[in-house]
């Protein structure tokens, strides 16, 4: 028999845990699900020093704090990746690869993941000198030199902590200025360990038989080819939603993002959407927090009036 919850929130980072803590906590019952461990990107982010109550806390451990407060009221937790939702009006299924679970109302929290750029040597030095969390893959290349790949906040704030580990950090990015924030870009152009090519293309990502060795890249105002010398590849261009499963709902932009109201209610009654897999412009922990707190409240609202 499949169980049934009063809402189900797919995926576990800031805004999943604060609906739960909100869902919960007005005494619905509720089921968060993720395909991997709770916290979401925090947990490949190294220092958060721009979230209320902690001057600096790493990202794991503040994924911890928000778990424990998420579950303190009953909510459930567990794994599956979500194939699709089916919409029966009063009640929703969500099919995934562990089983079929029901809800009267949902809220989509699956975030965002990064973008990869293409070229030969990405996904073949995957795992081998490739990667997209420095936090996560920083400590194997201590004393070595790395490249960053990418201009945004992202990109500097992780090249910022290899500067911790690496014995050189090359920052490569496609235009002749970053488009980090201007305090990140700050502490980057006084750190003694990051160097910067501006106007790159990355064309390859060379390796041997075992790891990455290096970067190439053509200079777009020489048109010259380059090679730079590295053992790590940090990779952060962007990000796509992670939307694939709601396609068939009708609720999704022309890009993927989910479209939604201030009340983070989508087009469908009783499916609702929070956090980085939004229409919106900053996507941060704290604005995940806030849409999480808001489509908490709206659910409970929601499961009163039906």
């Amino acid at each position: 028999m499949t169980k049934s919850y009063d809402v189900i929130v797919i995926g576990a980072g800031p805004g999943g845990m604060t609906a739960a803590l909100y869902a919960s906590r007005a005494n619905l019952s509720v089921l968060m699900l993720d395909r991997g461990i709770y916290g979401g990107q925090m947990n490949n982010t190294a220092e958060v020093e721009n979230y209320p109550g902690f001057k600096s806390i790493l990202g794991p451990e503040l994924g911890e704090k928000m778990y424990a407060s998420a579950t303190q009221f009953g909510a459930e937790y567990g794994y599956g990746t979500v194939n699709d939702i089916e919409d029966r009006g009063a009640i929703k299924i969500v099919h995934t690869d562990e089983g079929d679970f029901e809800a009267r109302s949902i809220i989509i929290a699956t975030g965002s993941e990064h973008k990869k750029i293409g070229v030969p040597g990405e996904d073949e030095f995957s795992g081998r000198g490739v990667s997209y969390c420095a936090v996560c893959d920083g400590a194997f290349f201590k004393n070595k030199a790395v490249v960053v790949i990418g201009g945004g906040d992202s990109a500097i704030e992780e090249g910022l902590y290899l500067t911790q580990l690496a014995s050189k950090v090359t920052v490569i990015h496609r235009r002749d200025t970053l488009r980090a924030q201007k305090i990140l870009q700050d502490r980057a152009f006084a750190s003694d360990k990051m160097d910067f090519i501006w106007n790159a293309q990355v064309t390859t990502i060379e390796g041997d038989d075992k790891k990455v060795t290096g970067v190439s890249y053509i200079d777009k105002v020489t048109g010259k080819a380059q090679v730079v010398p590295a053992s790590g590849v940090f990779i952060y261009v962007g990000i796509d939603p992670m939307t694939s499963a709601f396609k068939n709902l009708g609720i999704l932009n022309d890009v993927g993002w989910i479209k939604t109201d201030d009340h983070m209610a989508t087009s469908i009654p009783g499916i609702f959407a929070i956090g980085d897999v939004r229409e919106k412009d900053l996507r941060q922990i704290t604005t995940a927090v806030g849409d999480g707190g808001i489509a908490g409240q709206e659910v409970f609202k929601y499961l009163q009036n039906i």
